[in-house]
């Protein structure tokens, strides 16, 4: 008799010893399930690693497959990145809060822009009334650049810029900025999330229809891979699809079949997959179900490096490395006891560190009610410094491997994206799908049985369908100015009025010149940045060559 086989007569014995003790003592629940609402078995075994082989399915840290990370020491090396998330009101408001998180230990700067800035307007555009300045800083110009990462040396901090339409223009003020300070593009570290087709699948912060973008997205790696060689090009990101309701399975899928699509854009306009690859970076999400976020950060890995190695060629093994960075789920806030977002919080940033992230942004107690206070930032960045050096769970690489249950989960998410990822293949590519809907369509499909779920308590919210208690509304919230537009408006006026218009229009014109051929856009907008002509000028100027994007819409 095998092992195995001795195995399955005593997992026999024990089941019919569980079920009868069940009938005098029932579980909790007929049927467990995962956040994503993957049944959960009571018990896993050997029996559901039959076939389990090391080498292939998980292998050594910083070795192919990358499963058990990217890099063969993870924190016993280096800790991930630090990041806190933020931006509001106005550069000088913003910067000062850069400032006071590196005094507290931040490692690197990530920043939030307003919505005007997200989608290419100016704060004296029309459209931008009533929202300068509010879910981020306001950057009109250069000049609003300056002073946002005035005082902070850009050969010394990392930074990530969530932006999206506009990239190129913002990557551009960034370098015009480091050459103000005296620092080489070579020199600078950072992100740009670059990423359109999850703004047409889940966002909606996009200006130009998807052939544009896609070749604004290409020129960008074309640029960076010689003069900005360490900067990631693109944040590939399924944090907002998970935001929109996706499972954990679809955040994978859908953004790893993104990711697919700007490596075949890349590689049909001329570039050399190994010339771009190791630059691109991922931006994941973060929810509750401990073991299933671990698990889906493992077979992303897994599941992206077959792809850049099988599918697509790549020889250079940094272009089968999926990194990527961790901001927990802002949908799985509650503005009922807001205390409790704290542990949430906590465990999403335990998932993310236990799946191997390189760098991490913990969201703060109060911010399904308003932008985070200092103090609500300080307690998220504590709660990653705690973990990281209190916790124990950096001490060892990959500590959750061989785990029975993490295995069949990381098996069972890698089976499951990669049929979806046929699916899209099917129907022509991430692009294709997400012009017919299917991506939205399955994203709101499992959005509403999510929403279902916790309407009739199946799935227990806690503090929202269950242990309520009754609250004082909220005191201390941050408020933005709403006096910040009007002074942005009087910043741009005379801006404008004390600037070389020559030069701004013969730099848009040759802008637009480019823009009417196949050139690299990346340095006549360089050069239209470096004379202050503004993001909406700019954007204005791309609008009328390229269009605007235009939805199906969907119900």
């Amino acid at each position: 008799m095998t092992d195995f086989e001795k195995l399955e007569q005593e997992f026999k014995a024990w089941q019919a010893k569980v079920e009868k003790a069940n009938e005098k003592y029932p579980e909790r629940k007929k049927q467990f399930v995962t956040g994503s609402n993957a049944p959960v078995d009571r018990v896993y075994t050997p029996l559901d690693q039959k076939d389990f082989d090391y080498s292939s399915q998980l292998g050594l840290p910083g070795e192919f497959p990358y499963t058990r990370g990217v890099q063969p020491t993870m924190y016993r090396g280096r800790l991930w990145t630090m990041r806190q998330y933020a931006g509001f009101g106005t550069a000088e408001e913003s910067n000062t809060r850069y400032k006071y998180l590196l005094e507290q230990g931040q490692t690197g700067l990530s920043v939030a822009f307003d919505l005007p800035t997200q989608i290419g307007y100016d704060s004296d555009h029309p459209l931008s009334e009533g929202e300068v300045g509010k879910v981020g800083v306001a950057i009109d110009s250069l000049a609003d650049m300056e002073v946002l990462f005035d005082g902070i040396p850009l050969d010394k901090v990392s930074t990530s810029m969530t932006i999206n339409a506009p990239a190129a223009v913002l990557l551009a003020m960034y370098v015009a900025v480091a050459e103000k300070q005296g620092v080489s593009a070579q020199a600078l570290s950072g992100t740009i999330q670059n990423d359109i087709l999850k703004e047409y699948i889940a966002r909606g912060t996009y200006i130009f229809p998807p052939a544009p973008s896609m070749r604004l997205i290409t020129n960008i790696f074309e640029y960076c891979s010689k003069q900005v060689p360490n900067w990631n090009t693109i944040s590939i990101s399924g944090y907002h699809i998970r935001e929109a309701g996706a499972t954990a399975v679809q955040e994978v899928a859908f953004t790893i079949a993104d990711g697919i699509a700007y490596v075949e854009a890349a590689i049909k306009a001329g570039l050399d997959v190994d010339e771009f690859a190791p630059r691109l970076s991922f931006f994941f999400n973060a929810h509750n179900d401990l073991f299933e976020e671990v698990a889906k950060f493992r077979a992303a890995r897994r599941v992206w490096a077959h792809i850049m190695r099988d599918r697509f060629g790549a020889k250079n093994p940094k272009s089968w490395m999926l990194r990527f960075h961790t901001q927990t789920g802002g949908s799985t806030l509650t503005a009922q006891q807001p205390d409790n977002n704290i542990i949430r919080v906590t465990l999403q940033a335990l998932a993310a560190v236990l799946g191997g992230t390189q760098s991490l942004h913990t969201n703060s107690r109060d911010e399904a009610l308003a932008l985070p206070t200092e103090q609500a930032v300080r307690i998220a960045l504590r709660t990653q410094q705690i973990i990281a050096y209190e916790s124990g769970v950096a001490e060892t690489v990959d500590p959750l491997a061989g785990s029975y249950y993490v295995e069949s989960l990381t098996d069972r998410i890698e089976t499951e994206v990669l049929q979806y990822i046929k699916r899209i293949d099917d129907l022509g590519g991430a692009v294709k799908a997400i012009e017919q809907g299917y991506i939205q369509q399955e994203i709101q499909d499992s959005a509403y049985a999510w929403q279902m779920d916790v309407e009739n308590g199946e799935r227990v919210i806690v503090g929202l369908n269950k242990f309520q208690v009754k609250e004082n509304p909220p005191q201390g919230l941050l408020r933005v100015d709403p006096a910040v537009g009007e002074r942005q408006k009087q910043k741009l006026a005379a801006l404008k009025a004390g600037r070389d218009q020559k030069a701004v229009d013969s730099a848009l014109a040759s802008l637009r010149n480019a823009a009417s051929s196949s050139d690299n856009l990346m340095p006549p907008i360089l050069e239209a940045v470096r004379g202050y002509a503004t993001l909406g000028e700019i954007c204005s100027v791309l609008r009328e060559e390229f269009g605007e994007y235009r939805p199906n819409v969907m119900f």
